[in-house]
């Protein structure tokens, strides 16, 4: 059993899944998602890497806000709610799914998705998920590991001064 333990430890420790604690780590990717402008902005190596338009819920109780972490990535997500397969061109999920976990959800409740709706962008109009455009969520997706934390939040405040209170810039 002693001669297993270190194997045990080093798994756990190399598995991407570590840590999804409390961090920010200074320099890991971070998102803001701000429901006042419905903007989602992608902290990186320590900047503001790019700003994009995104919906969010109908009311403001849809889109839960906190801090989550980034539990789920899927390419063409299959939409079960309606047993829509990815890829179609009637999936309201659009062609990337990254899921966190907010309200003690696993990843595939809540998410920031692509939409077959490029229309309804920049408004208020989902069932609580965060949508975009597929061709920018498909730029982000790679940039975007599990662990990343997702700061929902409506705020007046710009992402810079959100990043630096939440440390994710310095």
């Amino acid at each position: 059993m002693l001669k297993i333990f270190p194997s045990i430890l080093l798994v756990a420790f190399l598995s991407p899944l570590w840590p999804l604690g409390t961090n920010p780590a200074p320099g890991a990717p971070f998102l803001i998602v701000n429901k006042h402008t419905n903007q989602m902005a992608l902290i990186d190596d320590n900047r503001l890497q790019t700003v994009v338009s995104v919906g969010t819920g109908k009311t403001r109780q849809l889109t839960p806000e906190g801090l989550f972490t980034i539990t789920v990535k899927a390419e063409n997500p299959y939409y079960r709610k309606m047993n829509i397969l990815g890829g179609s061109p009637e999936n309201p999920l659009g062609v990337r799914w990254i899921g966190f976990d907010a309200l003690g959800t696993d990843g595939r409740t809540y998410g920031i998705h692509g939409t077959n709706q490029p229309m309804s962008i920049g408004k208020y109009v989902s069932n609580g998920c965060i949508r975009m455009q597929n061709e920018v969520i498909t730029s982000l997706y790679p940039l975007i590991p599990i662990g990343t934390k997702v700061l929902v939040i409506s705020s007046k405040e710009p992402f810079e001064q959100l990043a630096k209170k939440y440390h994710a810039l310095n």
